[in-house]
């Protein structure tokens, strides 16, 4: 009885230690922080060229009876929309935050006044006054300018009245005096809102005059004319004289407007989750304007290591989110609470697990956070689900690779499609009379790749390929 009882002691305590071993702490953690130096958007010159731009082609509209709006038949204001959107296909919960509201406070330097009567705006030595909405893309704002995954869309229907393009759009500070890349819209009240900093050569392909639907593509959140990254300007007049500004937020010291130009506003502070990813390594974020690396990846074996990446908008000392990674059978393996004891506009966090993924299948990677639940599902084990029994011969060189990589198999390998990390299909080539041997990779990217072989007899095989 005394050996029974030492050894559950001792069994227990084991357990107790291989528990602890487990940290919820988060690996690494941090902020973003759009524009910290306060450059405002536009030059005094620059803002005036752009005002007498738009009342020129509103007069040369009007002169050739193609203006929209008539003002014996002016309606009531807009109510908008959110103005950004997340592109098809992206593997997001959300692609934006918000860094600064329009500054009510005429007084300053640092004298400052939302819509709310907070600070989350800001104004400059010079006298400038921040006149609209910076909305910024998160996470990875300049990996989503240049994969077209933040776009700019109609917040409300109108006419366009001006648009520019063509404009360097890398900008990381002040001393960039191009111009910006921006469409502008006239609703049916008269009111003007304009749209700035979009990528170049993404911006609406319909000309000054014609009409835009609410919610029809402008243009890619980019990093155009004075900015620190990419990030959407959206500014908004009462008329085409532009001289009385319009905040769309209702507040207690919205000193410019009585009312909300929002069909639904959205909280002042707004905590959500932007992203959840999985990923095979920390991401990594250069120096302005290089793109960052996620290192995303659905797709792992039982024994690597897998990092767990949480993108937050709104972060709020006091506040917690609740994590959890589930097995294919629906168990959970991991159920913890990350405890927040900073504000920030933009946070990540990650952490890193490894040797515990018992189970082959479809995992899951859930975060809930400002009233929503976020799922990131994930393979651990064969990639997209290939049975490579009858496979087990065939196998492709070099890997790595950098230019082409070849295929050896005693099977005629007849169908061959390459998908990224995150499961998109971005290569595929077919050929059932000669049999494939031979790939040109050329035409991707650095990365992780899952490249996927048919046989003549629909037997098929997944093969992990690095491109260098």
């Amino acid at each position: 009885m005394k050996q029974n009882f030492t050894l559950l002691i001792v069994l227990l305590f084991l357990t107790s230690f291989s528990t602890a071993q487990v940290s919820f702490e988060p690996v690494a953690s941090g902020s973003y922080t759009f524009n910290p130096d306060n450059i405002k958007c536009l030059s005094e010159s620059q803002r005036e060229t752009i005002k007498q731009q738009l009342q020129l082609n509103v007069e040369d509209l009007n002169r050739k009876n193609e203006l929209a709006f008539n003002f014996s038949n002016r309606g009531s204001h807009p109510l908008f929309i959110w103005p950004v959107q997340k592109a098809s296909g992206v593997n997001y919960n959300e692609v934006w935050g918000i860094s600064n509201y329009l500054d009510h406070n005429a007084s300053g330097p640092n004298l400052l006044s939302d819509y709310n009567c907070g600070t989350r705006t800001y104004d400059t030595t010079s006298g400038y006054d921040h006149q609209g909405l910076d909305i910024f893309s998160w996470p990875f704002g300049w990996h989503m300018m240049d994969n077209d995954e933040a776009e700019i869309i109609a917040a409300a229907p109108g006419q366009i009245i001006a648009k520019n393009d063509g404009e360097f759009d890398r900008s990381c500070d002040f001393s960039t005096t191009t111009p910006w890349n921006a469409v502008y819209v006239q609703h049916n009240d008269g009111s003007v809102a304009w749209y700035g900093h979009m990528k170049n050569g993404s911006t609406t392909t319909k000309n000054v005059g014609e009409m835009v639907s609410q919610g029809e593509y402008l243009g890619i959140v980019g990093s155009s004319g004075t900015s620190t990254g990419p990030h959407l300007h959206f500014e908004v007049y009462a008329d085409n004289l532009f001289t009385q500004l319009v905040d769309p937020y209702d507040g207690p010291c919205n000193t410019l407007n009585s009312d909300s130009w929002w069909q639904s506003q959205k909280p002042y502070v707004n905590p959500g989750v932007n992203a959840v990813l999985t990923q095979t390594g920390p991401p990594v974020f250069p120096s302005c304007p290089t793109a960052e690396i996620s290192n995303a990846s659905d797709q792992f074996e039982t024994d690597d290591t897998i990092y767990f990446g949480l993108y937050l908008r709104d972060q709020v000392n006091g506040d917690s989110a609740n994590l959890k990674i589930i097995r294919p059978d629906d168990s959970v393996l991991y159920d913890w609470n990350f405890n927040m004891t900073v504000s920030y506009y933009a946070s990540w966090a990650y952490w890193n697990y490894q040797g515990v993924f018992d189970m082959e299948g479809e995992w899951q990677w859930q975060a809930t956070y400002g009233g929503e639940t976020v799922t990131h599902t994930f393979n651990v084990g064969d990639a997209l689900s290939i049975e490579e029994n009858n496979f087990n011969a065939t196998s492709i060189y070099p890997n790595p690779v950098k230019d082409h990589f070849y295929i050896s198999s005693p099977l005629k390998i007849s169908h061959v499609e390459i998908f990224d990390a995150l499961g998109k299909l971005v290569y595929s080539i077919a050929n059932s009379t000669d049999g494939i041997t031979e790939i040109n990779s050329n035409q991707l990217s650095n990365g992780l790749y899952f490249v996927k072989l048919w046989s003549e007899d629909k037997e098929s095989k997944t093969i992990k390929l690095i491109k260098e």
